[in-house]
């Protein structure tokens, strides 16, 4: 085995290549979304494995200056499989081979990415650059991939509106010129790939995995400007590598070579290039800290819940009720009735509704009026059948709005009749107490004498007699849940990190 090396100059830290010409078929780029389903929904979770190892590597730079070499491999290769899936699919559709299940570099896959591991890593880069400092490059990037933002509507709705980025127009372009023709342009081609690798470039330095501000500039091409390409001969070419994809243009091409990056080491003649560490993440210790990545952020989204349960229990009781946000009510008409409230227990046993909200509380505080009012809850029916022909006012909730409904006045005031579970009427505030039960139930509020004019703040309360017990039951399901997680993740990256050396 004989080993060539081609000198140059210090570059980015972040290494992409591909083949010097794409291979894709007409058609198949139609179906390569259905094709690449195991892919996406595998990258998903290690997306969610590299989130978390990212925090645990921000730690350790900002404490020791270092990026642990085993989450940084583990994190590389996340952004190597992705790229092989962009290449393959929508981010280049520049080949048909489909991509390997791996994190490990491939050598006779027509395109790779490298990143040089850096040595020291800034304590105090550690805590901006991922943000602030990248933040004109995150704007470039929202141009290149694409996104989506919030906009206000006419009716003063918030609408998340998506749109595509330059890549996808470029990828369409390119597929529909591929199936009438059968060729990928090769200035097209070349565009693509600047544009992925300023991407690549990009998540790389707001990953933590160097310090060296991603530049401004477009490196078209399969390969990049005075790129350090090592070729390691072998017994012949590999299988479908077609062109040499490590070759430099104007460089020279090595027959019968394949791609083979070298890590910084010794120069040739010198001892020789330094040997690749080999991968310590086999598929076990990868599933077990994509699983402990799973479990830890679950515990954490778990702690937060009990956090807000117990924090609901302890510190949000008024008079032992749990209560919604105050809303305002008002009505032309004689009263005001708040939605249908549907209750259920599907055949379980009726004492349920009771045991899980415990007593309701209405409360009603008049505005703008001293005279007394009336606050009552009753079977829906029963109000229809009270109000029917009565002008009222139906209250929406949330992007719901009131409607007014004409009609006369009451035959008689509401606190005459016999039909409401709950009621409360006089001066000042009040507090209707009903005990949930089976059926769709309104909430009414009126004058108490049934006159015209209703103005009022509504607030709803239950007791909810298991939100203590639930905050703790959760809260030590969090905790193991985390403690797992971290046990996972602990074990994988250290015995990943025993054999990447």
């Amino acid at each position: 085995m004989t080993t060539a090396t081609v000198p140059h100059p210090p570059t980015y830290p972040v290494h992409l290549d591909a083949d010097t010409d794409p291979h894709a078929s007409r058609w198949l780029w139609l179906v390569k979304w259905l094709l690449a389903l195991p892919h996406f929904i595998v990258l998903a979770f290690l997306w969610i494995a590299f989130t978390v190892l990212s925090i645990v590597a921000f730690f350790a730079i900002l404490f020791t200056g270092r990026y642990p070499r085993a989450i940084f491999d583990f994190n590389v290769g996340v952004l190597r499989w992705s790229w092989r899936v962009a290449y393959y699919t929508y981010g280049a559709l520049a080949t048909d081979r489909y991509p390997p299940f791996t994190l490990n570099e491939v050598d006779d896959y027509p395109t790779h990415l490298q990143i040089d591991y850096p040595d020291h890593l800034s304590r105090g880069l550690v805590l901006v650059k991922w943000w602030l400092l990248a933040i004109p490059h995150y704007l470039v990037v929202a141009l290149l991939v694409g996104g989506g933002t919030w906009v206000a509507t006419s009716n003063d709705q918030w609408q998340y509106v998506r749109y595509s980025g330059l890549v996808s127009i470029l990828v369409l372009i390119a597929a529909v010129i591929l199936a009438f023709t059968g060729n990928y342009p090769r200035p097209l081609y070349d565009l693509l790939l600047g544009l992925n690798r300023w991407v690549l470039r990009v998540a790389a330095y707001v990953g933590l995995m160097t310090d060296q501000y991603p530049p401004f500039r477009l490196d078209m091409g399969p390969h990049e400007p005075d790129h350090a390409i090592v070729m390691t001969s072998r017994s012949g070419p590999p299988s479908g590598s077609g062109a040499v994809p490590g070759a430099v243009p104007g460089a020279g091409q090595i027959p019968q070579q394949a791609w083979a990056p070298q890590p910084p080491g010794p120069a040739p003649g010198a001892g020789g290039p330094a040997p690749a560490p080999r991968s310590g993440w086999t598929p076990g210790r990868v599933i077990a800290v994509v699983l402990g990545s799973v479990l830890g952020l679950s515990g954490l989204g778990g702690l937060a819940g009990s956090a807000a349960l117990l924090i609901a229990d302890q510190g949000l009781r008024d008079g032992g009720f749990v209560s919604v946000p105050t809303q305002v009510v008002s009505s032309r008409g004689y009263a005001v009735v708040l939605g249908d409230v549907r209750v259920e227990t599907a055949g379980a046993d009726s004492a349920l509704p009771e045991r899980f909200f415990g007593d309701v509380r209405m409360r009603v505080t008049p505005t703008g009026s001293s005279a007394p009012v009336f606050a009552g809850i009753a079977r829906e029916s029963d109000v229809a059948a009270y109000l029917g022909g009565v002008g009222r006012t139906l209250s929406g909730s949330g992007s719901q709005r009131d409607v007014d409904v004409p009609g006369g006045e009451p035959a008689v005031p509401p606190e005459t009749l016999d039909i409401w579970a709950a009621q409360s009427s006089g001066q000042g505030v009040q507090d209707a107490l009903w005990t949930p039960q089976d059926g769709r139930w309104s909430a009414v509020v009126m004058n108490a004498d049934g006159s015209r004019g209703v103005n009022a703040d509504v607030q709803f309360g239950a007791e909810l007699p298991w939100l203590g017990a639930a905050g703790f039951a959760v809260l030590v399901m969090s905790l193991l849940l985390l403690a797992g997680g971290v046990a996972l993740i602990a074990v994988g990256v250290a015995r990943a990190s025993s054999r990447s050396h």
